[in-house]
């Protein structure tokens, strides 16, 4: 039986709570009823402009914070495509029939995001509660210095929750730059491999904490005419996370040195990881390039499948020996692992999940867009090849997980 048929623009402007709608840029796209009583405002005074043009900061209180802590909270939702709610504000509003008159008022603000199907914000949500009339009310309980009192006390105490966010925030923003410090001293650039051409990339999460959790590694084996080539995901963000990869990486880095192919260097990589906390679920790949014999020999534990791109743009993923992350597969059993032949100017590229997974969206779709711009741009050399897939597959808004590629010409 199908329901009624729902009018969304009807439902929003009887909304009984003020709500705007913003663009990425912050400029107003529609507001409801409730919105235009709450802000004095005509539609035509709102829609196509610049949020902070129409309500900007009381110029005659030096201490009004209303424009900075809201542009804060709107860009960092535009920026990570996560929700927030904003500590109670005070922000004067000009008022719209007297020229010079600014009204005292106070607002409890959350805003939140509108997502693509790919994950990029389209729309910032920003739902606003006036207060004014609460705070007001509930100091004229006491008399007129009661009223002084509380009216301040509500605020002081709003405005150590908005300083202790603000604290948090630059707390955790030291700690992004010092992870990224600490992971670029542990992902140098590889060594030559020979005469064979190959590029990496790593690209940090645009929040401040998803950063620091990926790598990548190539290994050149000249005794044996192979080179390994891995890339890897600890579950986790921030300095513990960028510790647990280093050590992950210098051991799967020096098994695939001994081992006789993937799948042994990621049985020892496993046995290692149940020795490190916080390595628990991390997931790889692993790839040996057999130069002479053409093919290559690959295994994965929970890793998204590494592509090959043939000469005529025709993409294969390597999906066929996949394993639970490491610390998730049974004990004493074998890990897989599989052939693939590679004809000669292939493309071999692998990548961790930022590159490919979007809030909302089948994994499906990540790995076909990746499909459809490898076999774009195939011809281009490994760096050219790198730098067009990031282009070609990071969001507008950008990553909301840290990201890791390696791209090989075979």
């Amino acid at each position: 039986m199908n329901g009624p048929v729902i009018d969304f623009q009807a439902v929003f402007q009887a909304l009984p709570g003020a709500v705007a709608l913003l663009t990425p840029d912050l400029v107003y796209a529609d507001v409801n009823e409730a919105y235009l009583s709450m802000s004095g405002r005509a539609r035509d005074q709102l829609i196509g402009r610049y949020v902070f043009d129409v309500f900007p900061d009381n110029p005659g209180d030096p201490d009004a914070t209303g424009v900075r802590n809201l542009h804060a909270s709107l860009r960092r939702v535009a920026a990570t495509g996560e929700r927030d709610t904003m500590a109670l504000q005070r922000y004067d509003v000009a008022d719209s029939e007297q020229p010079g008159v600014w009204q005292e008022r106070y607002w409890s603000p959350v805003n939140v995001p509108v997502l693509a199907p790919d994950g990029t914000v389209t729309l910032i949500v920003h739902r606003v509660e006036e207060v004014t009339e609460l705070i007001k009310a509930r100091g004229n309980r006491g008399g007129g210095d009661r009223t002084q009192v509380l009216e301040a006390e509500l605020y002081t105490r709003a405005r150590e929750l908005q300083e202790l966010n603000k604290r948090l925030r630059q707390a955790h923003a030291r700690e992004r730059e010092v992870a990224l410090h600490l992971q670029q001293s542990m992902l140098p650039a590889p060594r030559p491999l020979g005469h064979h051409r190959a590029a990496v990339r790593y690209r940090p999460a645009t929040g401040a904490l998803n950063v620091c959790g990926d790598w990548y590694d190539l290994v050149d084996l000249p005794e044996t005419g192979r080179t390994a080539v891995a890339v890897g995901d600890v579950v986790g963000h921030g300095l513990r996370a960028a510790g647990v990869m280093g050590q992950l990486r210098s051991a799967l880095s020096a098994a695939s040195r001994v081992a006789g192919g993937p799948a042994e260097a990621l049985e020892v990589l496993g046995l290692y990881a149940r020795y490190v906390d916080g390595a628990e679920s991390t997931t790889a790949a692993s790839v040996f390039i057999d130069w002479a014999g053409r093919t290559l020999t690959y295994s994965s534990a929970g890793h998204p499948p590494p592509a090959v791109c043939d000469p005529q743009g025709a993409v294969t993923f390597l999906d066929q020996a996949t394993d639970p992350p490491l610390g998730a597969r049974p004990e004493h059993v074998p890990r897989p692992q599989a052939h693939a032949a590679f004809a000669d100017g292939s493309a071999l590229v692998l990548y961790t999940d930022g590159l490919v997974e979007r809030r909302q969206e089948d994994i499906g779709t990540g790995l076909q867009r990746l499909a459809d711009s490898l076999a774009r741009h195939r011809t281009a050399d490994p760096d050219r090849l790198s730098d067009a897939l990031l282009a070609d597959l990071i969001p507008p808004a950008g990553l909301t997980d840290d990201t890791a590629l390696i791209v090989v010409r075979l």
